[in-house]
């Protein structure tokens, strides 16, 4: 198979959790006889420093032009509390969504054995998680009007249209009858009205899927039975902000959402994007964990239509976590740094062993 694949390694930790990445897809590449094609764009932080702009056009036309999209991570804490400025890393990754007519987005949430003790929840609440976010991803209240009326007030509209809702709601239940699991409906009906017209286009698709055990929740009452009951869940559906919140709180539950993959899907492309912040706690970027930017290669593996190869990423995650190696945050047994991490499961695809020796040689 030959793929086209634009990388897009963005801003702080970008650029190194996309290279572990990329270690992970060129050992694919090897073990599978598939050759991945890469190119290399700018975007946020980085791009508004080198071009001025957070998406340069350059950007938009190399992802259109390649099967899919990879990002690395995209911010800068100097545009945080900074509210003057137009163009923020931010307001470049929405615009990319939109150029790119991405409409949902998916990340799956799943605990490893091995990385119970890093949630600050009890362990037998978490063990055996495995849930996924569906989240619309295209409209809602980041994409509408927004503005001053004078100097005391200001407004952001929240609009959706049926057709939007539907692009992610039938995905969705396609995803819960093929994995038998409960489908939840996470709104705010009681005070929104688009949160009603969500909830009415959702009970009408509900009875096309019988098999289908659905219920809803409303947004606050979904985020603690998230924290305090995770394993009733499989799969989450629900608006652009609301997943938005829910796809940070879930780093409670694994522990780090730098564990957590994703990908965004359209029509004919998809977007693969680790939840990360672009900038770490970490006084080292060297030793943040590329766990959810691998795992996101699994994922385009997938869409690839290659199962076989995601499942050997996701062995070779499992497999060099079990061992007792990763990156300070997982407090294991082996602290190592990112691209140590990013070799050992490379080297794994390839071999199917952990170096132990390697390991020892490395230890932070």
């Amino acid at each position: 198979m030959e793929k086209k694949i634009c990388l897009l390694p963005g801003d702080g930790i970008g650029p190194i959790v996309t290279k572990q990445a990329q270690k992970v897809m060129r050992a694919i590449e090897e073990r599978y006889d598939h050759r991945f094609n890469y190119c290399v764009a700018e975007i946020g932080a980085s791009a508004i420093k080198k071009v001025g702009d957070a998406l340069p056009e350059f950007t938009i036309e190399s992802c259109l032009n390649s099967d899919v999209t990879f990002i690395g991570a995209v911010g800068d804490p100097k545009y945080d509390n900074d509210l003057s400025k137009r163009d923020t890393p931010d307001r470049g990754l929405l615009r990319l969504r939109k150029a790119m007519k991405l409409q949902y987005n998916i990340r799956p949430v799943r605990t490893f054995s091995r990385l119970l003790h890093i949630s600050p929840l009890k362990s037998q609440y978490i063990s055996q998680v495995d849930f996924s976010i569906y989240r619309e991803l295209s409209s809602g209240i980041y994409f509408g009007n927004k503005g001053r009326k004078d100097s005391t007030s200001a407004y952001d509209d929240c609009t959706y249209r049926i057709p939007e809702i539907e692009a992610v709601a039938y995905p969705a239940f396609e995803a819960a009858r093929q994995q038998k699991k409960p489908l939840t409906l996470v709104d705010r009906a009681n005070v929104l009205e688009t949160s009603r017209l969500w909830r009415e286009v959702v009970q009408d698709i509900a009875k096309q899927y019988s098999d289908v055990e659905y219920n809803t929740l409303f947004i606050d009452h979904a985020l603690a039975e998230l924290l305090m009951n995770p394993q009733q869940f499989g799969i989450i559906l629900t608006t652009n902000l609301f997943g938005d919140l829910m796809s940070d709180a879930v780093g409670v539950i694994t522990g780090s959402v730098r564990l957590i993959p994703s990908i965004s899907l359209g029509e004919d492309t998809a977007l693969f994007e680790p939840i990360y912040s672009a900038y770490s706690r970490e006084q080292d970027l060297n030793t943040v964990n590329p766990i959810a930017a691998i795992l996101s290669v699994a994922m385009m593996m997938e869409y690839f239509g290659l199962p076989k190869e995601a499942r050997a990423v996701r062995s070779a995650v499992t497999s060099v976590l079990s061992r007792g190696v990763g990156t300070p945050d997982l407090n294991l047994q082996y602290a190592v740094s990112t691209a140590d991490l990013g070799d050992y499961i490379a080297a794994y695809l390839l071999e199917g062993v952990v170096d132990e020796r390697a390991v020892q040689r490395s230890i932070i």
